[in-house]
């Protein structure tokens, strides 16, 4: 593959980045961290007004019609920023399968405001029992006038700010992909306290009825809508996660740098310079496994293999990269008024979103079983 940005990933970056540093301060995540819902408007509407959110989208919601490639490098920006704002869930998640499988007036009421800004949408996949969103505990069976919905989804991703949710449930024949509304009947949303602070909620569903025109694409489709959004969402969860860790170590070496101990750098000391370049390796693979897994995905070919090696990297350098961050730093790395601690935060939410390396080895174990020798 070409690891070249395309001019599109570039310029999407560029204008990410200009709108973040100008908005994305220190003293402004601090006002967000005291705030009761974790989600900076401010920025959400300038990355709207700028057209960010809606770059890309397919031109079916209203966007320009680029794609995964650059989604990707969308959420690098933004998590370099560790910036409060939904767009993995409400835009690359939501709206893509809105774009992807919904009908004309699915895409007009809900695909289209959503890539304006002007709607948040989110996806309802977690549960306390199971961790496969393609068999969900969550019910839904069939009656005269629609569906009828029993179950919980658990840190739902901009929940307490939500318009819509994309609720996977099991039917009597399969999963299926339902679109419910926070003030639909028997709908109850919850705030949830996360590591990181998030803007996260649980989703009570109890004899939630819905009308037939509610459900995403089709009953038969709905394992292939769940796999869509699982993948794309995994993806851009290591974007996000490669911004983040790739600014950790920037800050890390930048500040062995500057400290001094015992009349020198601590940089220059080889236990930090070898925790510093095992750091590098870790990101190197991070941004290799996720730039090779994007291509991938953008050109049609299989690609859930190089997702899930993305995923292990994502993790497991997750892991090693926020420590060594919080480590080299010291007790600065423990002020909750120095911007480090959100970065530590931000990459142990991931980590722990993403699964730990060990499952995800033993879901690429199991892929390469199913290969001919």
């Amino acid at each position: 593959m070409d690891f070249t940005p395309t001019e599109a990933q570039q310029d999407l970056a560029g204008l990410t980045r200009g709108i973040v540093s100008d908005l994305v301060t220190n003293d402004r995540l601090r006002e967000l961290d005291a705030a009761e819902d974790r989600l900076d408007r401010r920025l959400w509407s300038a990355l709207a007004s700028s057209d960010v959110l809606s770059a890309a989208l397919p031109e079916s919601v209203g966007g320009d019609g680029f794609g995964v490639l650059e989604q990707c490098s969308i959420l690098v920006e933004l998590g370099r920023a560790v910036a409060a704002v939904p767009y993995l869930s409400s835009i690359v998640m939501a709206a893509g399968a809105l774009a992807q499988y919904g009908n004309e007036q699915q895409r007009s009421d809900w695909g289209t405001p959503a890539a304006r800004g002007e709607k948040i949408l989110t996806v309802a996949l977690d549960e306390e029992l199971g961790d496969n969103p393609a068999t969900p505990t969550t019910r839904a069976e069939p009656g005269a006038d629609g569906w009828t919905l029993d179950g919980t989804k658990i840190v739902v991703d901009a929940a307490p700010s939500a318009d819509l949710f994309l609720v996977p449930a099991t039917t009597p024949d399969g999963v299926a992909v339902f679109l419910v509304r926070p003030d639909d009947a028997g709908v109850t949303v919850t705030r949830q306290q996360t590591v990181d602070l998030a803007s996260v909620g649980e989703v009570t569903l109890r004899g939630v009825s819905l009308t037939g025109d509610r459900i995403l694409g089709s009953v038969e489709q709905g394992r292939e809508i769940v796999d869509w959004i699982v993948e794309r969402g995994t993806l851009g969860a290591c974007a996000y996660q490669y911004g983040v860790l790739d600014e950790s170590l920037k800050l890390t070496a930048a500040y062995a740098r500057e400290r001094v101990q015992f009349g020198r750098p601590i940089g220059s000391f080889q236990a930090v310079a070898q925790r510093l370049a095992d750091g590098y390796i870790d990101v190197k693979g991070v941004r290799l496994t996720l730039w090779q897994a994007a291509w991938r995905l953008s050109e049609g070919l299989p690609s859930e293999g190089d997702v899930q090696t993305a995923n292990f990297w994502a993790s497991d350098a997750g892991h090693r990269v926020s420590h060594t961050l919080v480590h080299v730093h010291g007790g600065v790395g423990l002020d909750e008024d120095h911007p480090v601690h959100r970065y530590f935060l931000a990459a142990k939410a991931l980590e722990f979103r993403l699964g730990s390396a060990t499952q995800q080895l033993r879901v690429l174990g199991a892929e390469l079983a199913t290969v001919p020798a």
